[in-house]
């Protein structure tokens, strides 16, 4: 049986000028034409440097994308991963126009709906409706045809109230729900979504993400879809790409896909910085167990100690710790103090042990983040530390002994699992 595709980039590549705004001085656009007439190949193609945010480089050229080509068939809805940089927003606006590739070419089998940044496509002097109507009009939509899917717009979008205020005195929250809402009702065959959900609350993510699925399965339209948040992802998408440095890496089934991203987020057991200011900071992360291996047995206890400096005197801080699953979901908090038993505490460097019990992680990925604070005023730690642990099952017995043992999950009689704290210094 034939596919059905409805989108096919060929060898796209797409190169920059770094520092400069436009493609260059005039001597360089007068080179690329005298080769043009000539028939010759755009000599500055021969140079540039892999698009690797982390490196200084030694062009001023840098390719974003490098030969990218893939199909997409109708109906399906296409994940693209990757971490910050590695060339997702760029693939997404050359599939949207928005920019030209320096080389390839793109085939769609369709008209395309996207929703890049905040407020893309909407003229901020217009009102709500106003904009829904040249949003329409942008995608070869009769007035008549818009009109019959106004009252379904407005009501996705939750902006009822304000439909007749100009966009501009919306929030960003508003404008992506209005957003949104005319990108997905107004029934392109390509949607294009980058990311901007993030912008939108819970509830509304939700629903968008429930309409996403509603649009590809029963109205056979087609979804291309950016987010860093990996359940999102892997609840939506059927099939995935992703992208480093501006490379395809591996393509096919969303969760295949998924795990090659995840395990590229290499297992790191140990962070050391500082993370707070001169009252509580957080000096150094470890986790470990009996042999110190990357990947823990299940059949093994997991170790967590924290080293954390206290500037001044506290009767009322937090120091706990938060176990997220591969996709950033909390699965478990650890707490030094809980919110409602608190302990005075002196200035010093402290040592805090957190010990996890065999048998009480089921096998995967695991992300650690780390929390001090003083409850309801002030969080010091401001970012994750970025550690990742794996856990294994150390037989064949797998993880039947924890599904069948995880009573102490449940929020009422889940053990603190904290140790101990000791003062160092």
């Amino acid at each position: 049986m034939s596919k059905d595709i409805i989108l096919k980039a060929e060898n796209i590549s797409k190169q920059y000028r770094l520092g400069q705004v436009g493609t260059g001085t005039l001597s360089h656009d007068l080179n690329r034409w005298w080769h043009s007439i000539r028939g010759k190949e755009n000599p500055y193609l021969k140079i540039g440097d892999t698009n690797d945010r982390s490196t200084k480089g030694e062009s001023d050229y840098v390719w974003a994308l490098q030969d990218i080509k893939f199909e997409v068939e109708r109906g399906e809805v296409l994940g693209i991963i990757g971490k910050n940089g590695a060339g997702k927003s760029t693939l997404l606006k050359i599939l949207s126009r928005v920019t030209a590739p320096t080389t390839g070419s793109i085939k769609f089998g369709g008209r395309v709906a996207s929703l890049l940044e905040v407020g893309t496509g909407f003229n901020g002097e217009m009102t709500g409706r106003e904009n829904i109507y040249l949003n329409g009009a942008i995608l070869g939509m009769t007035k008549k045809e818009i009109a019959s899917k106004i009252a379904e717009i407005i009501e996705f979008s939750g902006c009822e109230r304000y439909i007749d205020t100009p966009v501009k005195r919306y929030s960003s929250g508003m404008t992506v729900r209005l957003a949104f809402a005319v990108a997905a009702f107004l029934e392109p065959e390509i949607l294009i979504i980058d990311e901007v959900l993030a912008v939108g609350d819970a509830e509304f993510q939700k629903k968008a993400i429930g309409k996403m699925q509603d649009i590809s399965k029963s109205g056979g339209r087609t979804v291309l879809f950016v987010s860093h948040n990996m359940a999102a992802v892997r609840s939506l998408c059927t099939r995935g790409i992703l992208l480093e440095n501006g490379k395809i890496i591996a393509e096919g089934n969303i969760d295949k896909v998924l795990n090659i991203y995840l395990k590229s987020n290499h297992y790191r057991n140990i962070w050391t910085g500082e993370d707070g200011d001169n009252s509580m900071k957080l000096l150094k992360v470890e986790i470990f167990n009996k042999n110190k291996n990357e990947i823990f047995m299940n059949t093994d206890p997991i170790e967590i100690v924290l080293k954390v400096e206290i500037g001044d005197k506290f009767n009322d801080i937090v120091i706990g710790v938060t176990i997220c699953s591969a996709t950033g979901n909390p699965l478990i908090g650890l707490l030094y103090n809980d919110y409602n038993d608190y302990n005075e505490i002196e200035p010093g460097i402290y040592e805090v042990f957190f010990v996890i019990p065999p048998y009480s992680l089921a096998t995967g990925d695991y992300e650690v983040g780390v929390n001090l604070s003083i409850p309801y005023v002030k969080r010091f730690t401001t970012e994750k530390s970025n550690l990742v642990f794996g856990v294994t099952a150390d037989t064949d017995y797998g993880n039947k002994f924890f599904l069948e043992n995880n009573q102490n999950f449940n929020s009422v009689s889940r053990p603190n699992w904290f140790e101990s704290i000791e003062k160092i210094y």
